[in-house]
């Protein structure tokens, strides 16, 4: 059957994204006071920027967004973030009982804009696919080691979405002519540089496609100093694949940011619209410093170093 009917509905893990801005006049110390890290306590979140013994389950982390780059999808909420916090589980309850909390906490100082969704098991990937990328993937390590972040949540055109799952699978893979020349890269081949030194995680939204005011995909990467070259040139390759002739799906424009962790990338031989490419720093933050300290300098794109000793 070519209908989504085949594909994979189990959820693995629930996880979202609030973007913070303080508002207008708001007290930044009132915003650094409010019992955050407390919350996240209580839930039983362990902070993502060291953690013991491999990925913690219940996992937060308190990012800081030094600079943002404008894309397809206008999204001031995430553009003009002061601090962005994120937050996964097993299940939706810790979640969702996060952002509701949050929200009561920090009042009317700041403006939250919350994007997120569900990781689902592999659709595209069989068993020599998983040995090429996935048996190498990195795992998520400690700030000190990778500081940098790209936060990268992207909506699929509706001819995308019109195509059943066998023809979207082709997109990932190389094309080659009658002569067997290779005619674009496919996701894969396009992506490949960065497997062995990228963290990518990817929320896809509960249904596709996604409604109006959400995102189909919320992508997002870490990375060590060294490897900020690659990210890029990853998000480069991906926008240069080839796509096949007679396609009906637009390619998006896609902005870019400079180097401190998380951002929305391409996919699918380009045919996305990606909003804005975030560039964060994972912080790690001391419960009475949070607010202020994830506070990004005014005027411009502010390039950090990840301390973690907040």
């Amino acid at each position: 059957m070519l209908d989504n009917s085949v594909l994979a509905g189990e959820i693995l893990r629930h996880g979202a994204y609030v973007c913070v801005r303080l508002a207008e006049g708001a007290d930044a110390r009132a915003v650094a006071g409010a019992a955050v890290p407390a919350l996240a306590e209580k839930l039983g979140l362990a902070n993502e920027f060291d953690p013991t013994g491999g990925p913690p389950a219940q996992s937060i982390a308190f990012l800081r967004r030094y600079g943002a780059a404008e894309s397809a999808i206008a999204d001031d909420g995430l553009t003009h973030a002061d601090a962005v916090v994120h937050v996964a589980a097993p299940t939706a309850q810790p979640v969702s009982d996060f952002c509701a909390e949050a929200t009561r906490l920090l009042g009317d100082a700041v403006r939250l804009r919350v994007i997120g969704g569900v990781v689902r098991p592999r659709t595209y990937t069989g068993a020599a696919m998983n040995n090429f990328a996935y048996a190498h993937q990195v795992v998520q390590q400690s700030g000190h080691l990778m500081p940098n972040a790209y936060l990268i949540p992207m909506s699929k055109t509706a001819a995308w979405w019109a195509k059943d799952w066998m023809e979207r699978h082709t997109y990932f893979l190389p094309r080659y002519d009658d002569e067997g020349r290779m005619r674009s890269e496919g996701h894969a081949l396009a992506s490949a540089a960065g497997i062995a030194c990228l963290l990518r995680r990817t929320y896809k939204y509960p249904t596709e496609p996604a409604p109006e005011g959400a995102y189909d995909f919320v992508t997002y990467f870490e990375c060590a100093d060294a490897d900020v070259p690659t990210f890029h040139q990853v998000c480069a390759s991906l926008r240069d694949v080839g796509t096949p002739s007679g396609a009906s799906c637009a390619r998006g424009r896609r902005g870019m940011a400079g180097g401190s962790r998380r951002g929305p990338i391409s996919g699918a031989g380009g045919r996305s619209r990606s909003s804005e490419r975030v560039g964060l720093q994972h912080v790690g933050v001391r419960p009475d410093r949070f607010g202020s300290e994830a506070r990004a300098r005014p005027g411009g794109p502010t390039a950090c170093r990840r301390d973690g000793q907040r």
